[in-house]
């Protein structure tokens, strides 16, 4: 195996690996989405319930207050979440890049392989064509 092939293959699972990475971070920042969505329509379902019921009331404002707090830190989150995909498509993006530098590398080798291989065939062709054309012309004279 050449050693473009093992670096290749190094590439490639690297490659994998931010492509892994930011799936997982893309996955988190759905959840905290959905999280952050599940929070402010159970606080509409508590400002409702307080303006029904008086009683219930006086327990919002510590549920809202509560609930408020941990919004922030959801969208906070949600903040560090988006740089970290950001950063990640950006790596990936680089290693993509730099996977594809390396097979175009491995594919310029092998073609020009593949040509000296094509010239040394025709060469070992024409040099036995002409071993035949010099026969040919010898018994041709000899015959003579």
């Amino acid at each position: 195996m050449s050693s473009l092939k093992t670096v290749i293959r190094l590439h490639k699972w690297q490659l994998d690996e931010k492509r892994r990475a930011l799936a997982e971070l893309q996955n988190l920042h759905d959840r905290l989405v959905a999280e952050m969505h599940r929070l402010q329509q159970e606080m509409l379902y508590e400002q409702q319930v307080a303006r029904a019921d008086p009683m219930a009331a006086f327990g919002y404002a510590a549920f809202a207050k509560a609930a408020m707090e941990r919004g922030k830190r959801l969208q906070d989150s949600i903040a560090q979440v988006e740089q970290q995909i950001a950063v990640a498509t950006e790596e990936m993006a680089e290693a993509f890049q730099e996977l594809k530098r390396f097979e175009l590398a491995e594919e310029e080798r092998l073609k020009r392989e593949r040509e000296k291989i094509r010239r040394k065939e025709e060469a070992m062709l024409d040099e036995t064509a002409l071993v035949g054309f010099r026969r040919r012309q010898e018994q041709e004279s000899a015959g003579r």
